[in-house]
C-alpha cells in the first residue's frame, strides 16, 4: 500500500551518488513490485546485494498436497502436530508443516522455540498470525516485535529471520501466498489511503524504525521459489551479511498489524463474512472474526446463518474465546475447520437457540477463503479429526 516509511541514511536524490565515510559508494538496490509498475522501496547497502558465493538445493519440508475427496468439512488439530516439548527443537522456517494449499496460497502452522535460520520467500507474501508468544523479526529492513495477535505481512524476496523470545513456545498460523498480500481494495482511496470506513488505520501498522546492521562473511539464506514441478528451495551463501543496509524508504517493506486493532463492523441483524475482512491476495481473503457486540434487532440471530460456499472453501482458525457457533463440535483452541465449496454447512446444532438474545460474543478467530479448492498436506492429514464430518448429524457411516 502507498504509505511512504523513511529509516537510516539516504541521499537527498533517489538513483543518486550516496558515499560512505570513507568515500565510497553505497549499492542502491530497487525492490519493487509488479515490473516496475507498483510499490517498492529503495535500500542502500554497505556490499553488493547480487553477490553470491555458492547456491546448493535446499530440501522443503513436506509440500505433498492431495484432493479433498471424497468431498468433507474437516477439522484439524494443529496444536497435536507440535506434541510435549517437541517446539523446542523447531523453528519457524524449517519445522513448519504444511496444513492445506493450492496454486494461490499454501497454509501451515508451526510451534518453534530456536531461531530460524535466515530466508526469504520469492514466491509470493507471506502473512505469519501470531497465536500465541513473542518474537523478533529480524529483516533486510530492520527488526519487528512480534507479538500475540499480530499478523506480520512479509513482502516477497524480503530476507528475515524468525527469533522467538520467552519460555514458551512462539506458535505460528503461516499463510503463504502465490502473490501480494494487502488491504482490501474498497478500504483504499485511489492513491492509497485507508478511509475512514475501513476497520483500521495506518496508525496500526507498525514498520520496522531503524535499520538492523549485522556483520558477517559466508552467510546462508534460504530461498523459497518456483520450480518447474512447483515449489522448490536453494540455499544461497553471500560473502557478506544481507542486513548491511544503511538506510531505505519507500512504499513497500514489512510490518505487523494487531488483531486488537481490527475495529469490528456490526448491524442490526447478522453481517455477512466481507465485514470482517483485513486483507486480500489473489483468488483469495483473510478475515478475523473479533470479541464484538452482536445483533442487535429485536429478533436477530446472532450465530451464522446456514450457506453454501458456491465460489470458495472456507479455512477457520480458532485461536481465542469461545466460537458460539461450533459449540459441540469439538472445535477449540488450535483447531482448523475447512468447509469447502459444494458443502452447506453453519452452527452446530443447538447452537441457533443459544445464541438467542445475546449482546456480545468473545470469540477470536482469523478466516481464509480461497477462490479454488483446497488440498489436504501432511500437517492436515496428520491433525485430522476424522469424526468432524458427521457432527451436524449426529452419527456417521460407522454408527
Amino acid at each position: 500500500m502507498a504509505y511512504y516509511r523513511s529509516a537510516g541514511s539516504i541521499p537527498p536524490k533517489r538513483h543518486t551518488q550516496h558515499r560512505t565515510p570513507e568515500g565510497g559508494l553505497y549499492s542502491e538496490e530497487l525492490m519493487g513490485e509488479e515490473g516496475f509498475s507498483s510499490d517498492s522501496s529503495l535500500l542502500y547497502h554497505r556490499g553488493i546485494p547480487s553477490a553470491i558465493v555458492d547456491a546448493t538445493p535446499w530440501e522443503l519440508p513436506d509440500q505433498t498436497l492431495t484432493e479433498n475427496r471424497p468431498l468433507k468439512p474437516l477439522h484439524l488439530k494443529l496444536h497435536t502436530l507440535f506434541p510435549g516439548q517437541e517446539w523446542k527443537s523447531s523453528d519457524v522456517v524449517n519445522n513448519r508443516r504444511l496444513v492445506l494449499g493450492n496454486g494461490d496460497v499454501r497454509i501451515s502452522y508451526v510451534a518453534a522455540g530456536e531461531a530460524s535460520p535466515l530466508y526469504r520467500n520469492a514466491i509470493g507474501d507471506e502473512c505469519v498470525y501470531v497465536e500465541s508468544g513473542e518474537a523478533v523479526v529480524e529483516t533486510v529492513f530492520g527488526a519487528l516485535p512480534a507479538r500475540t495477535g499480530d499478523y506480520v505481512i512479509l513482502p516477497r524476496a524480503t530476507t528475515h529471520r524468525w527469533v522467538p523470545k520467552g519460555p514458551e513456545p512462539l506458535r505460528a498460523y503461516v499463510i503463504e501466498a502465490n502473490s501480494h498480500i494487502a488491504p482490501p481494495k474498497r478500504y483504499l482511496s485511489r492513491y492509497g489511503q485507508l478511509l475512514e470506513h475501513a476497520p483500521y488505520c495506518e496508525r496500526d501498522l507498525h514498520g520496522p524504525a531503524e535499520p538492523l546492521l549485522a556483520e558477517g562473511t559466508d552467510v546462508e539464506v534460504l530461498v523459497k521459489h518456483r520450480g518447474s514441478r512447483g515449489v522448490v528451495g536453494t540455499r544461497y551463501v553471500y560473502p557478506t551479511h544481507p542486513f548491511d543496509v544503511v538506510g531505505w524508504d519507500g512504499c513497500l517493506y514489512p510490518y505487523t498489524f494487531n488483531i486488537s486493532d481490527f475495529e469490528p463492523i456490526t448491524g442490526r441483524v447478522h453481517q455477512p463474512p466481507p465485514v470482517h475482512q483485513v486483507f486480500e491476495g489473489n483468488n483469495f481473503v483473510i478475515c478475523n472474526f473479533v470479541p464484538r457486540k452482536v445483533d442487535y434487532h429485536p429478533l436477530a440471530i446472532p450465530v451464522p446463518y446456514y450457506h453454501s460456499n458456491v465460489d470458495s472453501d472456507e479455512v477457520m482458525f480458532y485461536c481465542g474465546g469461545n466460537y458460539e457457533a461450533r459449540k459441540g463440535s469439538g472445535i477449540g483452541q488450535g483447531s482448523i475447520s475447512l468447509h469447502p465449496g459444494g458443502h452447506s454447512h453453519g452452527p452446530q446444532p443447538g447452537a441457533v437457540e443459544r445464541s438467542l438474545g445475546a449482546e456480545f460474543f468473545d470469540e477470536l478467530a482469523v478466516m481464509v477463503d480461497t477462490f479454488r479448492p483446497l488440498e489436504i498436506g501432511e500437517g492436515g492429514h496428520a491433525s485430522d479429526d476424522p469424526g468432524y464430518a458427521w457432527t451436524w448429524a449426529g452419527r456417521g457411516p460407522q454408527s
